[in-house]
């Protein structure tokens, strides 16, 4: 069962949830639904300019509270626990040339 669904519509959306922090991947997902650290969830997401979803089940390790500082959104950050290194690697592909960004992401 699917818990999350989302759609990153734009390189700077999938960069600012992307967590390369975490190892060996991790990404945030935007949602205003309570979890609590450490809870399981599958999450069904689609890159920008694709047409096929990908699926990974993660545990979450990261949470933006309603409100949280810096006008950042309220959701979860996953350590993806299902084939981490092949989400990472099409994350990272899509975004070789983001990842040295100053940008703000949406967990730091």
């Amino acid at each position: 069962m699917v818990n999350l669904v989302v759609h990153f519509d734009s390189l700077h959306q999938l960069y600012r949830a992307y967590m390369p922090f975490i190892k060996p991947a991790g990404l945030f997902v935007a949602t205003s639904e309570s979890h609590y650290l450490g809870e399981t969830l599958t999450i069904s997401y689609r890159l920008p300019d694709a047409t096929q979803m990908h699926e990974f089940t993660g545990v979450v390790v990261w949470i933006n509270p309603l409100g949280a500082s810096g006008g950042r959104p309220a959701g979860v950050g996953l350590k993806i626990k299902t084939d981490p290194e092949s989400h990472k690697n099409h994350i990272e592909k899509l975004l070789s040339r983001e990842l040295a960004s100053a940008d703000l992401t949406c967990t730091m």
